[in-house]
């Protein structure tokens, strides 16, 4: 991140920031003035809900970013489950995207990488589930995200 980045919370709506949880009492904008890692509420998957190899890898991202001491720990998962991944998937689009994830977690960009990471669940969920995917999306689409 450069610059300023401005975000706005909801009230009772939590914030991660390197490794801190900041919940607004009220609707409250926040203005960061520098670098910083952090992750919306909305978009912290809970372990339950890392039932996917790609939500597991997820998972495991965002334990570098929420835990900062654990950070190592789950780098080094990291690097033990990508390559499983990248020999499980065929799809070009896929690999590409998964190929570009270990770049920004290797140059801790690990917000992006998350971002990376949700944009390819579609695909995971037709790849998974091809007759009982919701159609919200063709698969073009997803992989123009």
């Amino acid at each position: 991140m450069s610059g300023t980045l401005k975000i706005t919370l909801k009230p009772n709506e939590k914030l991660y920031i390197n490794g801190a949880v900041i919940r607004a009492d009220r609707k409250v904008s926040l203005e960061f003035l520098n670098d910083v890692q952090f992750l919306l509420e909305a978009h912290v998957l809970q372990p339950d809900q890392a039932s996917t190899p790609l939500r597991q890898l997820y998972f495991t991202v965002q334990v570098m970013l929420m835990t900062p001491h654990s950070a190592d720990a789950a780098r080094r998962l990291f690097r033990e489950s990508l390559p499983r991944l990248l020999s499980a998937f065929s799809e070009p689009h896929v690999l590409a995207a998964l190929k570009r994830v270990d770049q920004l977690v290797s140059e801790d960009r690990t917000y992006e990488a998350l971002k990376a990471i949700r944009a390819l669940y579609p695909i995971e969920a037709q790849i998974l589930n091809p007759t009982n995917v919701e159609q919200e999306r063709p698969l073009a689409l997803a992989a123009g995200e």
